[in-house]
């Protein structure tokens, strides 16, 4: 394991173990002595199910942009993602340019390509998530106990979400518009680095690869008819999961509840501040279950299992997979990086095989 790796998963293991602390862990293990261990298993089953849906909508993504690659060789390389996603402060997206490096690095294909359908990918999870959390925001705008400055984090959060998200589509659907934001990143270019004609011409040909990559993609019907849908189960999904792990607990609590807290949760995991959203998630789900009348004798361990299955296996599963594509990948490449930063590291990985 690297040395980037290891600080990230220290620090998780710190916040988590912190949380514990707080919480106390004689309580979450009395707690978990008196749960329904056959639904905390059915909890275990939603969370596997979900990492294959996952994976199989981006299989049907990369299949449409001719990345022939099957379910099977594709799996691990989702579970690092995850893994890397919950380990890095990056808003859930610290494991995107893992995945496409990976795919490009074991099976030959071109990063902008592989780039485009893990960026297509993350839009379909993005579009179910922002219809829920309008319908969220709608509906706690309405509670008592929710205090105004969280529906308007809410409400800004999801604004900025869905800017972000019109932009990427538009720059894909509308060549004009993405010849524009071509120029500007040339402007900038120029400013910073003189001579920077190769380096304009690279931008030239990744802005066009990832268009034409996300247009096949966007005009393919058949593939958004299923991917949407998919995009949708899988939330409710992870929604469910979290439903029976209460229903272990014998907290009886109604589904609605539990998907508004967990639309809320997800929205503040997503601020790139605490690995994975450790801590911040937690306490957001522990806070609202409370104001909503549930004990934090059921709410505290509930939520430290329901992580236990959805971030700690995931993490877990993916960093032990990991060091078979080279555990220092998160040193060569950034949450942050560009194609053509991951080009020029798949070439330097390449020129000293």
């Amino acid at each position: 394991m690297d040395k980037r790796t290891a600080i990230f998963v220290v620090a998780s293991i710190v916040i988590f173990s912190a949380m514990l602390g707080i919480i106390g862990v004689d309580k979450v293990w009395n707690a978990l002595k008196m749960a329904n261990m056959m639904l905390i298993g059915l909890a275990i089953a939603l969370q596997i199910i979900t990492f294959l849906l996952y994976n199989l909508r981006w299989n049907m993504l990369n299949k449409t942009a001719n990345i022939n690659i099957s379910f099977k060789t594709l799996l691990p390389i989702t579970m690092v993602g995850f893994a890397i996603n919950n380990i890095t402060p990056s808003g859930r997206g610290g494991g995107e340019p893992v995945r496409a490096y990976i795919l490009a690095k074991e099976h030959g294909y071109k990063i902008k390509e592989t780039f485009a359908t893990v960026v297509a990918d993350r839009v379909l999870d993005t579009f179910p998530f922002i219809v829920l959390t309008v319908i969220t925001i709608f509906t706690l705008s309405f509670s008592p106990n929710i205090p105004d400055w969280l529906i308007v984090i809410m409400i800004i959060a999801a604004i900025a979400i869905i800017l972000i998200l019109i932009i990427l589509v538009y720059m894909c659907i509308n060549l004009n518009f993405g010849n524009r934001i071509e120029k500007f990143i040339f402007r900038l270019t120029n400013r910073f680095k003189k001579d920077s004609e190769h380096l304009e011409e690279t931008i030239h040909e990744n802005i066009n690869g990832f268009q034409n990559t996300m247009n096949l993609l966007i005009s393919n019907k058949k593939v958004l008819y299923t991917t949407i849908p998919l995009s949708f189960l899988i939330w409710i999904v992870e929604i469910s999961r979290v439903y029976f792990v209460f229903l272990a607990f014998g907290a009886v609590t109604s589904f609605s509840l539990i998907g508004e807290v967990f639309i809320v949760a997800s929205l503040i995991g997503m601020i790139p501040l605490l690995p994975g959203g450790l801590g911040a998630v937690d306490g957001t789900m522990i806070y609202l279950y409370s104001t909503s009348g549930i004990s934090t004798a059921i709410t505290a361990p509930v939520t430290v299992v329901e992580r236990m299955i959805s971030f700690w296996m995931a993490t877990i599963i993916g960093l032990v997979i990991l060091p078979h594509y080279g555990s220092s990948i998160l040193e060569r490449i950034s949450p942050k990086a560009s194609t053509e930063e991951l080009e020029k590291s798949l070439k330097n990985e390449s020129d000293n095989q």
